[in-house]
């Protein structure tokens, strides 16, 4: 990324954005796009789609990320305070304490998820984790009255708070909805130096951001039917094991050492012969690239992978540490890793290609 980009990709993750509530990020996106793509739509659930045309009509290849960051959603009020439950999957202990925004008609509002005080906990209960039931969020009122007058409501929405910054030299990224910001900006950005570089490639690209992954992918199935793909190269996070207490079965990419290229998730057994042709390319063109799985959690190559007569579909994502936090991190080598991949992977990929990928 160039400072120009970098600068929106800042203004792009602070944006207020959970599933069901993206309008903010798509409003955003859709402004970065309008300089370089040959068509605009949107389908009725809210995802943007915007094409990139080549020398050929086919193969068509989809490269979506989602857009919707997980957050909250307001269920109810106790005396001065809100109650509220989980769009998307939250680890509770990582959220009380923090800052939120809370977005009603009648405009913003901050506050922090509390619970009672420790002081007023038993020593027996201290040790215990604080499900997100017993949680509230504060924001400063002393009555119910008062609360009600600024107007929030049941179900207004509620995202966290987690500035956009950049550690180690400038190398790695921390801030919020990485999950799937990340991959919403890498097929923009491929999508924008195929038009500026003006790569010769013969088929048509449609990147794509979606809506309501974290509660089930339900943007990409809209998104696969309108886009219609023979493709699809689905652009994501990819957990990163090199924590303390990971063991690398089960999250075997690390930051830093290239895009990931998933083999599985309990959503989708990759197509093997697109999968070899994705080593081979990033082998082929020295794009450092690690194999990747998740047997716990899907992305939007499950629905995308199952539409219509079927799509061959893999997952190349950005290792990132601490997905599904407040403040998640990643290197900005393996974002590059990835626009490089799914360059070189449009140039090669012409309809004889894809169509040997399901024969036999």
């Amino acid at each position: 990324m160039n400072e120009n980009e970098l600068e929106f990709f800042r203004r792009f993750t602070e944006a207020f954005g959970p599933s069901g509530f993206e309008r903010e990020p798509l409003t955003l996106l859709k402004g970065f796009i309008q300089s370089f793509a040959d068509e605009i739509e949107t389908d009725k659930l809210g995802s943007l789609l915007y094409t990139i045309k080549g020398t050929a009509d086919h193969p068509r290849i989809a490269i979506p990320g989602h857009i919707d960051e997980i957050g909250f959603i307001v269920t109810g009020f106790t005396e001065a305070y809100i109650q509220f439950v989980n769009l998307g999957g939250w680890l509770d202990q990582t959220i009380l304490g923090q800052r939120v925004l809370i977005r009603s008609n009648k405009g913003d509002f901050i506050g922090v998820i509390a619970a009672k005080p420790p002081h007023l906990i038993p020593p027996e209960d201290r040790k215990k984790i604080i499900p997100m039931n017993e949680m509230f969020i504060d924001i400063g009122c002393k009555t119910k009255e008062e609360l009600e007058q600024l107007g929030i409501k049941l179900g207004d929405p509620i995202a966290p708070i987690s500035p956009f910054t950049l550690l180690n030299n400038k190398t790695v990224a921390m801030g919020k909805a990485f999950d799937d910001r990340v991959g919403t900006f890498v097929a923009a950005l491929a999508c924008k130096r195929l038009k500026e570089e003006k790569i010769n490639h013969p088929n048509t690209v449609i990147g794509a951001a979606t809506t309501q992954e974290e509660v089930g992918a339900r943007g990409a199935r809209t998104m696969s039917h309108v886009s219609d793909p023979d493709i699809a190269i689905i652009c994501e996070t990819s957990i990163a094991g090199d924590v303390p207490g990971a063991k690398a079965g089960p999250a075997p990419s690390k930051m830093g050492k290239g895009v990931a290229i998933y083999t599985y998730d309990r959503s989708m057994i990759p197509n093997p012969a697109l999968k070899e042709f994705v080593i081979s390319i990033a082998e082929q063109n020295k794009i450092p690239y690690q194999l990747s799985l998740t047997a716990t959690g899907g992305t939007d190559g499950g629905p995308i992978h199952l539409s219509r007569k079927g799509c061959p579909s893999i997952v190349l994502g950005v290792p990132t540490r601490h997905i599904h936090s407040l403040c998640s991190l990643f290197a900005l080598s393996d974002f590059d890793a990835a626009v490089q991949l799914i360059l070189e992977l449009i140039k090669q990929l012409d309809m004889k290609t894809v169509k040997s990928f399901t024969e036999y």
